[in-house]
């Protein structure tokens, strides 16, 4: 083989390269299914990318307990059309992210031991937020990120424990509630945290967060996934009762302590424990973005 053909070879790749078109990595329109790696593990992504979609929303969905992430990527199409965002919904599994690691973030171990912070569950969202900012070759890429029953406990504590970047945090209908108090355990309250995540700096800053508790007014009572155990139960009697108590303790401890206050509280009339329901409720654009639709 002579000298120039073996150059040739070497340089057929780069000449290749040249002449076809760079590899798309952008979320297409319509809907799709994406494999992606996020802090070195693998995450089913199920988006929906409207044919409106101007490039200025994303809106990232937490699923529930039974962790069917298409789903709520299909429910939540009509929202994404509504709004002209893009609409990604993340799949945590249970093998990898079981309750203590999902509704709970992954703060602590079994044993009640501090977990870094590094690799808490809750890191996951920014980066996948990094990942499809970069997919967009859109920087400043803004989002929001609302979470419907195990997904909107996942998304009210994560508003605790570690600031995501996001526009909103949206709790819909979650089971239980983070109160603000010690007097609880963690689940249910600050209780049996170490002091770094439990102290006064960061109750003040989880009153300071951007987060909407988000009720439908009929999710009032128990049903298979009601979480009934003591802590709960001391919270109200119903997912829409614990989620204005909550609010309601919050409220009067920013006023009495002079601190910022920065959640909102929003109902869904007539709406009970229903994902599809409450994404296409009028109100869910007040609990994202501060407006009620006409």
């Amino acid at each position: 083989m002579t000298t120039g053909f073996r150059l040739l070879l070497a340089t057929f790749p780069l000449l290749l390269s040249t002449f076809l078109p760079a590899q798309d990595l952008r979320i297409p329109a319509g809907k799709s299914r994406l494999d992606v790696d996020v802090l070195g593990k693998e995450l089913e992504l199920y988006c929906y990318k409207p044919a409106n979609y101007a490039g200025s929303r994303l809106i990232v969905v937490m699923h529930g307990v039974n962790r069917n992430a298409d789903e709520y990527r299909d429910h939540a199409c009509e929202m994404a059309d509504r709004f002209e965002a893009m609409v990604v919904a993340p799949k945590f599994d249970t093998m990898r992210f079981p309750s203590i690691k999902y509704n709970r973030g992954g703060i602590l171990t079994e044993d009640k031991q501090a977990v870094p912070e590094k690799d808490w569950t809750y890191q996951y969202i920014p980066a996948l937020v990094d990942s499809i900012r970069k997919r967009e070759s859109n920087a400043k890429l803004k989002f929001w990120i609302i979470g419907h029953s195990a997904g909107g406990q996942f998304v009210a504590r994560m508003s605790a424990f570690l600031d995501i970047g996001a526009e909103r945090m949206v709790a819909s209908n979650p089971g239980s509630h983070l109160f603000p108090t010690r007097e609880l355990p963690f689940g249910y309250g600050f209780g049996e945290l170490p002091e770094s995540l439990s102290d006064d700096q960061r109750i003040r800053s989880y009153l300071a967060a951007p987060l909407t508790i988000y009720l439908g007014t009929e999710d009032d009572h128990p049903d298979e996934y009601f979480d009934d155990s003591a802590e709960a139960m001391l919270q109200g009697d119903g997912r829409f009762q614990r989620g204005k108590r909550c609010f309601e303790l919050a409220q009067q401890l920013a006023k009495s302590k002079g601190w910022p206050f920065n959640w909102r509280i929003v109902e869904a009339e007539g709406v009970g424990h229903d994902h599809k329901a409450m994404f296409n409720h009028p109100q869910c654009e007040s609990a994202l973005f501060g407006q009620v639709e006409n």
